[in-house]
């Protein structure tokens, strides 16, 4: 009959045994030290031995404990990373790039989701802080947990948004200048009646929408008509109906200019379901370019984003961030939107 006990990495009373550094240090032949700089990386090791801790690791199923890691002082190679809505393909593909710099420099991302509420993303900064990650990346939806993270020594780099925090880098699109592009390009088409809906205007994304759809309005000499733009953090209904009713109530709109993917998704819907036709009735085009927007007929007009790279260059900043200690003079890239025109804009009837 079997004892009750097992060897390190097997199974004791149904229970599996974590394997030590001692423990792979034995099964590679070597001493504690030698197996500690091989794992970690620091230090000469010879890479035949080297390669003879790491198999022994694997076997045993060697995992490092990162808490007593970082107490003694070493990087926790793991990387926070904040975002507001994961089912937003934006920031689907954003999370992507940022994974993609830092796994290339070693480094793990932690991911959580906020869903955009500020206590939410004050309680993720905190269990960054709490597991000593090396840095972190958020879209910040308030001030606060920016503020924690970087009055805990924390390197933090902010992207898509910022929230005005000094002591972190940014990462960030022209959100103005593609709204002008989208707004000039109705223009172009000879619209005057063009229709904004946005979901917020307190984020210099929503912000410099507004802007850039109200700058391209004016230089065509043409008033802007608060009608014309439904600001969704300012009512009070559910948004597919408060779209709904703004569509309704703005017929003469011959177009509309959505501020970011979901609310093209909202407005897309709506003239669906109205049985409404595109773009002869109305024109559309939306700030971000998704894959569906390729996908419907005829397929949506957009301002792109480079997202990816947004994500990958805002892990670049952080990661030079953190190898400065979390000093230096913050940095922000601006990034340049592109206008993707599709089927769904034309010239007004008449």
């Amino acid at each position: 009959m079997a004892s009750g006990t097992a060897g390190r990495g097997g199974q004791a009373g149904g229970r599996r045994v974590r394997a030590t550094l001692r423990d792979v240090a034995d099964a590679a032949g070597t001493s504690h030290s030698t197996a500690s700089r091989a794992l970690g990386g620091h230090g000469y090791v010879a890479d035949h031995i080297r390669e003879r801790v790491r198999q022994a690791a694997e076997q045993l199923g060697y995992v490092p404990d990162v808490s007593a890691r970082t107490l003694k002082g070493r990087s926790s190679e793991r990387v926070g990373l904040l975002v507001s809505d994961l089912r937003n393909q934006f920031y689907a593909e954003l999370a992507a790039g940022v994974e993609h710099a830092l796994s290339a420099a070693g480094f793990q991302m932690v991911l959580v989701d906020d869903h955009g509420e500020e206590q939410r993303a004050l309680a993720g900064a905190r269990a960054f802080i709490a597991m000593r990650a090396d840095g972190v990346l958020l879209a910040p939806v308030g001030r606060v947990a920016t503020e924690t993270l970087v009055g805990h020594g924390v390197p933090v780099a902010e992207v898509d948004r910022r929230s005005g925090v000094r002591g972190c880098d940014a990462v960030t699109i022209d959100s103005e200048r593609g709204a002008r592009l989208a707004v000039e390009h109705l223009l172009a088409l000879g619209h005057r009646r063009i229709g904004l809906v946005v979901d917020e205007i307190r984020w210099d994304t929503g912000r410099g929408r507004l802007k850039g759809y109200r700058g391209a309005m004016r230089a065509a000499g043409l008033a802007v008509s608060r009608r014309y733009v439904l600001d969704l953090s300012q009512t009070a209904g559910p948004p597919d109906e408060e779209v709904a009713r703004f569509l309704a109530a703005n017929d003469d709109m011959t177009a509309v200019f959505a501020a970011n993917n979901v609310m093209a998704e909202l407005i897309w819907q709506e003239l669906a379901r109205r049985g409404t036709s595109v773009p002869r009735e109305v024109s559309v085009i939306a700030f971000d370019d998704l894959g569906w927007m390729r996908m419907v007929a005829p397929g949506l007009a957009a301002v792109r984003q480079p997202v990816f790279r947004m994500g990958s260059e805002a892990a670049q900043a952080l990661l030079a961030r953190m190898a400065r200690g979390g000093g230096g003079r913050s940095e922000h890239t601006l990034l340049e939107p592109e206008l993707i025109v599709r089927g769904s804009t034309a010239p007004p009837r008449g």
